[in-house]
């Protein structure tokens, strides 16, 4: 090794940290590797600084002193094996492209070119600037590194890397850094029960990131973590010999509470620091057989209690109800000595290794999300980990594969954003993913820079950008290849939406239509003809008539013959065949009009509001749905259209002669705004004899005033003359006769 320190050019304090780590690795464990395994690795890296690699990473950091660090970490918390420390060493050479991944093959075997491929592949997967501070990043971390002992490796060299960086000038890289260790490496330490390497990560990151909290937590603990344990074990003493004494066989756990684990608890509690009650805790852990767990439980708390003064507030009992996901222990907190807070937590061996290792370990009766499949993956490597099996933990940790994410897929956005999607999901599923905006407008997308159709099904680490246009919409095909529940569900929504408001306008096409022509709409039988017709709802039809697939005359002329179907005495018969009202007592011999011919009087008729005719209008007869007949004006648009539709209801119609009452005319007038105009028009009507003021309606706006009289005349002839004097009137600009 002084060959390689000469070789490489290391600084002081570089060959020092060298020296140490080389010693703590001979000293736990010096056959880790071979001598031509440690020659191999020397050519390795001299050949590629020869080929201008850099000793020193994107941190500054000399690479070699950092590996060496890792591997001493290893050797003493995990006991690697070769395959490990090999893949370790020259992964970096393979990832800058200086070494091939065959070569690694051919020297150090399959299983060190596996463990050096997920390695780069994490690597890469960096190279994105992606946010990592996810759950997605852990969990596409995970599923990049393929085997569990790629996971220890970075963990454990994220330690070394952390140590490293204390006093570094880039202050915003150690606060990335840092903030990556917390989030990302600390949460993965928790899951695989590397809890010192956990606690220290944690910890080094407030230090790095808040160095003042840091600070002011420290002192006010008053005291160094040596001291605050020796602390713990004299509360533990006592407390070992009173519950020997009782005949109780257990075993005690001490610890105190890291200085991240009370600045987080200061922070979610928004308490002082003497208002921590788990600032010092110990577990009691009883060997017990099943059936007397609980009673000895019990028993040791009551020892405990009468020893120190209990808060009775603190008291928890989880034996007698256990918690919901089956954690089961009893938790007091206790004075100790000192005037300090001591939490105690009594359980049985088999409560404990449930809540480990079972469906309430620590880190998930604490909130950490994660999948049921994963939680039985890191427990059992956890137990690996715990193992003194002959050939160590790593014999059986390599054929752990890390395939525990098979059903997701995991993406990015050009930004480097990271999303996680069912396995199977489309492009479109990930443009809903992102927005439901983006996902209604989508038309495609670019992957990995290639253009892909919708239904593209999207691949591990696929870089997608999302095409969109705002003439885009959701498309009921649609729903046959998207998977995720958020992109059915929206564009089912969007579908609805569309049809509402196709729906919409076809009633609106539909009311303007029967409007013009007249015809009032019986929703009862109208709900008839579209049950007839096939439709589940009204909407349906509409949506129908909205889109242009149903022609809304056919529609209107179907409703009308509905309709004469309700009365089929009127429907099928001629008019001439019609059998007219007979005159009798009740009848005026003075009608008005004569129906039919001359020699028929007396029958029953309205005149049609549609047109409103007077006497010395053409007029023509039409027999209406209700068995009524509606006299309306020859040039009535209405009239038209029913007599092309049924010219066997027409029946002729004249004036007798003889002239009636006033009829309702409506009269349009159009003129200046000007004082006393209206005045001047009403006035004009009261002093007409032959006609009578009904109603009158005015709108003034700009300038101008729009009216809407109904008088009542005797005939055409009053009509025109009425119309002439309000025309003369000063300010009139127009006078029509309404329809």
């Amino acid at each position: 090794m002084e060959t390689t320190e000469a070789t490489f050019s290391f600084s002081p304090e570089e060959q020092k940290s060298i020296r140490n780590s080389l010693s703590r690795i001979v000293r736990r464990r010096s056959s880790f590797m071979q001598p031509d395994d440690i020659f191999a690795l020397r050519q390795m890296l001299r050949d590629a600084v020869a080929g201008g690699f850099s000793l020193r990473d994107r941190y500054g950091i000399n690479l070699v002193v950092r590996n060496l660090a890792t591997a001493a970490e290893l050797v003493e918390q995990i006991g690697p094996d070769r395959p490990m420390l090999a893949a370790l060493m020259t992964y970096r050479l393979v990832d800058a492209g200086t070494v091939e991944r065959e070569a690694i093959k051919e020297k150090f075997g399959d299983d060190t070119a596996r463990l050096v491929n997920g390695m780069c592949k994490v690597a890469q997967l960096y190279k994105r600037s992606v946010s990592t501070n996810s759950e997605n990043f852990r969990n596409l971390l995970l599923t990049f590194a393929d085997d569990i002992r790629v996971v220890l490796i970075m963990i454990v060299d994220r330690l070394s890397l952390m140590r490293m960086l204390n006093h570094h000038p880039d202050e915003k890289l150690v606060a990335r850094v840092a903030l990556e260790s917390r989030y990302l490496y600390a949460q993965l330490a928790h899951r695989l029960g590397l809890y010192a390497i956990k606690s220290e990560l944690e910890d080094m990151s407030l230090k790095y990131t808040d160095r003042a909290t840091y600070d002011s937590i420290a002192q006010q603990l008053n005291a160094s973590k040596a001291e605050r344990d020796r602390y713990i074990d004299n509360f533990i003493r006592p407390v070992k010999k009173r519950l020997e004494e009782n005949g109780l066989k257990f075993e005690i756990k001490g610890r105190t509470k890291s200085i991240f684990s009370i600045w987080n608890k200061i922070k979610k509690k928004g308490v002082e620091l003497d208002q921590i009650y788990d600032l010092f805790a110990i577990r009691v852990v009883l060997d017990t057989p099943p059936e007397r767990e609980k009673m000895e439980c019990w028993m040791a708390y009551s020892l405990i209690v009468d020893m120190y003064t209990s808060n009775p507030a603190r008291m928890k009992d989880w034996i007698t109800i256990p918690k919901s996901n089956g954690y089961e222990s009893l938790h007091t907190t206790v004075y100790g000595p000192d005037n300090r807070w001591v939490e105690v937590q009594i359980r049985s061996r088999r409560m404990d290794e449930v809540a480990e290792r079972g469906f309430a370990a620590h880190w998930k009766y604490k909130g950490i999300k994660s999948e049921q499949s994963l939680d039985a993956l890191m427990n059992n490597v956890r137990e690996m980990l715990e193992s003194s099996n002959e050939g160590g933990p790593l014999g059986l940790m390599k054929d752990v594969k890390l395939d525990v994410y098979d059903k997701e897929v995991y993406v990015f956005t050009p930004k480097g954003d990271l999303y996680r999607l069912p396995q199977g999901a489309t492009l479109l599923d990930f443009a809903f993913a992102i927005h439901t905006k983006v996902g209604c407008t989508c038309m495609g997308g670019r992957v990995d820079g290639r253009v892909q159709k919708l239904n593209y099904k999207l691949r591990l680490g696929d870089t997608i950008e999302i095409i969109t246009s705002s003439q885009q919409q959701p498309k009921r095909d649609w729903l046959s290849f998207v998977t995720t529940s958020k992109a059915r569900n929206k564009i089912r929504q969007s579908l609805n939406e569309q049809a509402n408001k196709q729906a919409e306008i076809g009633r609106e096409i539909f009311d303007r239509r029967t409007h013009n022509r007249k015809i009032e709409i019986d929703e009862k039988l109208l709900m008839k003809l579209v049950k007839r017709r096939g439709y589940k709802s009204l909407t349906d039809f509409f949506r129908e008539i909205g889109e242009g697939r149903l022609d809304v005359n056919a529609v209107i002329d179907a409703y009308i013959e509905a309709e004469a179907a309700e009365h089929p005495s009127i429907v099928y018969r001629p008019a001439e065949e019609f059998e007219l009202a007979k005159p009798d007592e009740d009848t005026t011999p003075d009608d008005v009009l004569i129906i039919g011919g001359d020699s028929i009087k007396g029958v029953n008729y309205k005149f049609a509001r549609c047109c409103n005719p007077i006497f010395g209008d053409k007029v023509v007869g039409f027999i209406s749905s209700e068995g009524v007949i509606k006299i309306h004006r020859a040039d009535c648009r209405n009239l038209q259209h029913l007599c092309q539709r049924f010219p066997y209801r027409r029946i002729d119609t004249r004036w007798s002669g003889k002239v009636g009452e006033h009829y309702p005319v409506s009269l349009r007038i159009v003129g200046h705004d000007d004082i006393g105009i209206v005045t001047n028009i009403t006035s004009i009507i009261t002093k007409e004899q032959r006609a009578s003021l009904r109603n009158i309606k005015v709108d003034s706006r700009d300038g101008l005033f729009q009216g809407l009289l109904v008088v009542g005349v005797s005939d055409l002839n009053v009509l025109a003359e009425l119309i002439r004097k309000i025309k003369a009137v000063k300010g009139v600009k127009d006078v029509e006769r309404a329809s």
